[in-house]
């Protein structure tokens, strides 16, 4: 505390310029003036009893994601489970199961309906209480609360009311939506993080009221006193507009003094602050939405199928009605024995219209089985069991955290398989937030000799050229002129490999090392360059006792590397103070440091629109330096004419480093004579005390008047540090056919930046920036103006784009958030949408969580294709849940984001395995599980019609109940659930080596209409054998030695042998991948159809049905049982054996092949084909590392080619 309290004492506003100096009459301005509705928020400070009653009762600060509670749970679930046009019908089912007319008990009708909406509600039920928990963890956190008497207790975040007066420590979360009222800082400053709103890591200054310095002890709230009139609550997370009423007198508020829930408080002590919105009012739960109740398409789908399936059904009961009626009017009279009309009036052949109406019920549901009520609770107990795998996979377990994949909901396993865009939060999600410095060039000089990702990658490729892997596809004449790619200018050192293990410094160069660059030519301008590295900037250090090192907290991770890369050429920033800045410089590693006073006179800091900062030093020598950094495109307008003398070389450089994805900024500086400086400080202090709306485009003026006329001295390059395994995962993804489009908050420099780092953006790509123009000059209209100007934009690129001819252009859509605002409106949203489908990669920057949501959504209902959404923070929770797939990343800072998702994960790379194995087979598996669970059920459901038809439509099952409730609940059920688990069509290694598999998915090849279709056909064929091949047999011969005939339950459990016996193997032969388990699954239920016949023919129970002892005594000893189960399952499961092997041997699909190769281990006796098979497993993608090093490759061979065409001229000529 007593470090943070020397900290405090630097007065950090009179360093800043544009963000964050206060003039000196600031509050004169006058109070805001806004009346009417949006306004109308009053908050009692210090008062919070005051907002108990209406009209100032605001709402609780508990927050809530999950999709239920206590009062809703019940009539929602059950929404959602009879939304289900299966389990609606059964419902139908089961309450005329109540009345004579059902052919089946209640009780048969009853209980599996009950029994699978039950587990259906139960899993719904524990999901949402999984997220209750989580929600509970955010509530129940504790904040510093004033209570009374300048006492401050803890109390839990979801009991903060609106007017408490909280404090907050540094590294925590703000637990609402405060008003700062002061800080540790003398001035009232304080750091803020908002990463998980806005996606920023650079901190932001916030600044308190000066009327409210005074409170910076608990004490002084003892009678603190003071109210609050302002907006309402609303999404806008960058604007705020009230009056702050206090000691008799109103000063205005701005977002400037506002402190957003879930950002943090960072390098400042503690903060006191009044809350202003509380729980669903705060800004960042204004721009979540409510948990959505998500469907994969496959169960959409599904339901079509049912629809079909009920016409079906019901076409057939018509068919039987019709038959029935025909059957009542005229041969029901002539058979006398039966006394009809009976008691109920079911049959009367008096009235055979009613009779016939009475038996379209009973058949309805009697060929229920034609619609399995067991197919969605197999597939809960299969999504349940894939989760759990998901959740197992220690493959996607990060060590650093103790973080294991989590399937958050098992709804959509099977649509992670069919994802066609990602749409990606940038930090915390692709980003560690980490720079390492590299490279960098000085005086013309580049130095560094580590290689970059991208170089790595692409000497990796050239190496597999070189070892002969892709000799074919190079010409002729390189192999035969001995042309090499060994050339100097693509040649990477072997020393570029090992990486440097301190933080945010990757250099290795021994010329610039201890001290050696003192010997270089220009020693004199790298003395500057360290010193710029060392001087500008806005960081305060901290000295680390454990190590004696210091670190830094910056406003951007550039900055800390920087200061690291000084720290470690021996430029060491050691101190800060009021006025000064010290560095620690050691020339020589046998010397001391020398430690260095420099005067900050001025800092013109770094803003988005001026890319560049410069600070106004004062050294030791009296002498005055301005140090400048910033883009180059920047800096490089600003040189004098005498200043140039390494220009041609730096911006050799500088394309060098970005073509290898390095972010770059040039370094500049000049000397001032004190009188030139004298003057331009009178102007620079007027300028930043005016008052007024004119008072930034002054201060911009005068820093223009000073940043010009510079000394190049030299650019740096860094590394934008990803999270481990990104580049190499979104090369997969391109690979596997994905889209990826990234959403961030952050400025559209770093955005680029990191679109560069991630190989989403490389050079020779097209960039196509959509933004808005300065509308200060229009009178007419401004609004109508910009979005013509947008459109045009949009059109002339979308043109563009049309008209290129060559196959390798690449384009890349980068668009601002203010000029998305426009695009996003309905009159243009489907023109831009259409110009980013056609661009390689898209990224949306400077854009509010609100935007990410509306974005989501545009490309989901746009495109009509499965979407998923990653992210890491409370920013990316609107768009988790407007995506088919909501994707959090765990172990970062706050769960927001993954209380909201559908799975989590720690680190993006793990999206790649989520996907092109996890989602590729649960793709498969629900697909094959769905396709069989209804030829099944067609191949039982129609024998019973064959034999109801057969026995002249009398509503007669040829099976006994026990056999129907078992056939769907035991006998057909575990292998199905096997094959839905289990099933494994390739291995995890080869998805990830042939990640174009994963397009089978999104191309649905194992669930369109013609595979479903087909399946149908299947279960009909089943059913015609199994039933007229066993009416043949047994019809009318004796089936027994000692002559005895068939009767109905004879026939019945002989046709039900067959239809077991046939589906059983038919799951078989669906199954590429066996375990032990499945082959006990599957010829386990065929042994338990044997073991509960043997039983329940011992039962009293088989006299009512006749079927005592119907195995050991009825039909085990005929042969002609045994042969006739045999002929049925053979010829049952013939034509799909022919289907499949002429599919395979005529039409394969990849897997197919790969199967074979691997079958026969042709992947270990022949490389070269399994690298063959590889390569053209990879979908074509412009992005991605693969994209980038193929670029690479086209530029090196383009060369090589260039330069044996001149040489093999000149040989001619001579």
């Amino acid at each position: 505390m007593a470090r943070g309290r020397i900290r405090a004492r630097i007065r950090r506003s009179q360093l800043y310029t544009f963000g964050c100096f206060r003039p000196q009459t600031y509050e004169e301005d006058g109070p805001h003036d806004f009346h009417g509705p949006g306004y109308s928020r009053v908050v009692h400070c210090n008062e919070p009893r005051m907002h108990e009653k209406k009209p100032l009762k605001y709402c609780s600060n508990y927050i809530s994601t999950t999709k239920y509670n206590v009062v809703t749970f019940l009539p929602r679930a059950i929404f959602e489970q009879f939304r289900r046009v299966a389990n609606l019908y059964f419902l139908l089912a089961a309450i005329l199961s109540l009345t004579p007319i059902s052919p089946f008990s209640a009780l048969s009708m009853i209980a599996p309906l009950a029994f699978v909406v039950g587990l259906s509600m139960a899993k719904e039920a524990l999901e949402d209480w999984r997220r209750f928990i989580q929600d509970m963890k955010v509530n129940l956190r504790k904040a510093r609360v004033h209570k009374k008497d300048g006492l401050f207790g803890l109390k839990p975040w979801m009991k903060l009311r609106v007017g408490d007066v909280v404090k907050v420590e540094k590294d925590k979360f703000f637990p609402a939506d405060l008003l700062l009222l002061s800080s540790s800082y003398e001035d009232g400053i304080c750091y803020v993080e908002t990463m998980n709103l806005d996606g920023e890591t650079n901190l932001k200054v916030k600044r308190s009221l000066e009327v409210t310095l005074p409170l910076d002890d608990d004490q002084t709230f003892n009678e603190f006193k003071a109210t609050i009139k302002c907006e309402d609550p609303n999404p806008s997370l960058y604007t705020f507009v009230g009056n702050f009423e206090y000691d008799r007198q109103i000063y205005p508020l701005d977002p400037s003094q506002i402190l957003l829930r879930d950002s943090k408080l960072r390098n400042t002590a503690y903060i006191y602050g009044v809350v202003i919105f509380t729980g669903p009012d705060s800004k960042v739960m204004q721009n979540s939405t409510r948990s959505p109740s998500k469907r994969s398409r496959i169960e959409k789908q599904m339901d079509k199928i049912i629809y079909i399936l009920f016409s079906f059904l019901v076409f057939i009961s018509i068919i039987s009605s019709i038959g029935f009626i025909v059957k009542t009017k005229y041969d029901l009279p002539k058979k006398w024995y039966l006394q009809v009309p009976d008691r109920e009036n079911l049959y009367d052949p008096g009235n055979p219209l009613r009779s016939g109406f009475y038996h379209l019920i009973t058949a309805l549901i009697l060929y229920g089985y034609l619609i399995p009520i067991s197919l969605y609770v197999s597939i809960e107990v299969v999504k349940v069991l894939q989760a759990l795998f998901i959740n197992r996979d220690v493959e996607m377990f990060d060590v650093e955290t103790g973080t294991p994949a989590q399937a958050r909901t098992s709804n959509l396993n099977e649509e992670l398989g069919q994802v066609d865009t990602i749409l990606s939060d940038k930090t915390g999600t692709l980003t560690c937030n980490q720079m390492d410095f590299l490279k960098c060039s000085i005086a013309g000089t580049a130095y560094g000799m580590c290689a970059s990702d991208v170089e790595l990658a692409a000497a990796k490729q050239i190496s597999m050229d070189l070892d002969g892997h892709s000799q074919a596809s190079m010409p002729h004449s390189w192999r035969k002129g001995g042309c090499s790619f060994g050339e100097p200018e693509i040649e990477l050192e072997s020393e570029m490999d090992p990486r440097h293990p301190i933080k945010g410094f990757s250099f290795e160069d021994s010329r610039l090392m201890n001290g050696n660059w003192c010997k270089e030519p220009n020693a004199d301008v790298i003395l500057l360059f360290f010193r710029i590295l060392s001087i500008c900037h806005t960081a305060i250090p901290e000295h680390n006792e454990e190590t004696g090192a210091f670190t830094y907290e910056a406003e951007s991770p550039d900055e800390a590397a920087f200061l690291v890369a000084a720290r470690e050429f021996g430029f060491e920033f050691c101190r800060r103070t009021q006025s000064s800045i010290f560095v620690r410089e050691r020339y020589c590693p046998s010397e001391e440091p020398v430690e260095r006073e420099y005067k900050v006179l001025n800092l013109l800091d770094f803003t988005s629109k001026r890319k560049r900062m410069s600070v106004i030093v004062r050294d030791e020598d009296g002498q005055i330096f301005v140090f400048c950094k910033g883009a180059d495109s920047i800096v490089f307008d600003r040189l004098a004419r005498n200043g140039r003398m390494y220009e041609e070389l730096t911006t050799k450089h500088l394309n060098e480093y970005g073509e290898v994805g390095l972010r770059t900024l040039a370094l500049a500086y000049k000397k001032l004579e004190e009188d030139k400086y004298a003057a331009w400080n009178e102007e620079f202090i007027r300028a930043k005390t005016a008052i007024g709306g004119d008072r930034e485009a002054m201060l911009e003026r005068v820093a223009d008047m000073m940043e010009k006329d510079f000394l190049l001295v030299g650019a740096t390059a860094v590394e934008d540090k990803l999270q481990n395994g990104v580049p190499q995962c979104i090369d997969k993804l391109a690979q596997a056919g994905l889209k990826i489009w990234v959403l961030t908050g952050d400025k559209m420099e770093t955005a680029i930046n990191i679109g560069f780092s991630c190989s989403l953006l490389r050079q020779g790509m097209q960039q196509i920036c959509i933004t808005s123009m300065n509308t200060d000059a229009l009178v007419q209209d401004p609004k109508q103006a910009l979005k013509e100007h947008i459109l045009m934009q949009i059109t002339n690129a979308t043109q563009m784009i049309k008209l290129e001819k060559d196959p390798h252009a690449a384009f890349a859509l980068i668009i601002d958030g203010k000029t998305l605002t426009y695009a996003l409106e309905d009159d243009m949203k489907i023109p831009f949408l259409n110009l980013a489908i056609c661009c390689a990669s898209v990224i949306c920057c400077r854009v509010s969580p609100k935007q990410k949501a509306l974005v989501t959504r545009l490309v989901k209902e746009g495109t009509g294709k499965t979407t998923l959404a990653i992210g890491d923070g409370a920013n990316d929770v609107g768009m988790i849940q407007e995506a088919d797939i909501g994707v959090g990343i765990s172990g970062c800072e706050g769960m927001q984001a993954v209380m909201a998702s559908d799975f989590a994960i720690a680190q993006f790379r793990f999206l790649e395995k989520l996907l092109v194995v996890h989602g590729h087979w649960c793709y498969k598996r629900i697909a094959q599980m769905i396709c069989y669970f209804f030829y099944k059920n067609i191949a039982f459901g129609l024998t019973i019609f064959y034999f109801e038809a057969f026995a002249g439509f009398s509503g007669q099952s040829v099976y006994v109940d026990w056999y129907m409730i078992l056939f769907n609940v035991v006998l057909t059920s575990l292998p199905v659930i096997s094959l839905g688990v289990f099933e494994q069509d390739v291995d995890s290694e080869v998805c990830l080596q042939f990640p174009a598999l994963y397009q089978q998915g999104p191309k649905n090849l194992f669930f369109d209409w013609y595979r479903i279709f087909g399946w149908m056909a299947n279960g009909l064929y089943t059913s015609l054998i199994v039933f007229f091949l066993n009416i043949i047999i047994y019809y009318d011969q004796a089936f027994r030695a000692s002559g005895q005939t068939a009767d109905m339950t004879a026939l019945g459990t002989a046709m039900f042998t067959g239809v077991i016996w046939a589906v059983n193997c038919q799951v078989a032969l669906t199954m590429s991948h066996f375990t032990w388990i499945q082959h006990l699954f599957v010829w386990g239920s065929v042994a338990f159809w044997y073991i509960f016949l043997f039983i329940y023919g011992e039962l009293n129970y088989a006299l009512d049905v006749n079927a005592f002892r119907i195995l050991t005594e009825v039909l085990g000893p005929a042969p002609i049982y045994w042969s006739a189960t045999l002929l049925v399952t053979v010829v049952c499961n013939l034509p799909y054996l022919a289907h499949i092997s002429f599919h395979r041997l005529v039409n394969p699909l990849d897997h197919h092949v790969i199967q074979e190769i691997k079958y026969y281990k042709k992947h270990i006796r022949d490389h070269r084909m399994w690298k063959a098979e590889r390569s053209k497993a990879r979908h074509s993608t412009k992005i991605g590392f693969t994209a980038r090093v193929d670029a690479t490759i086209r530029v090196l061979k383009g060369r090589l080619n260039k330069k044996y065409s001149i040489n093999n001229g000149v040989q001619q000529q001579t």
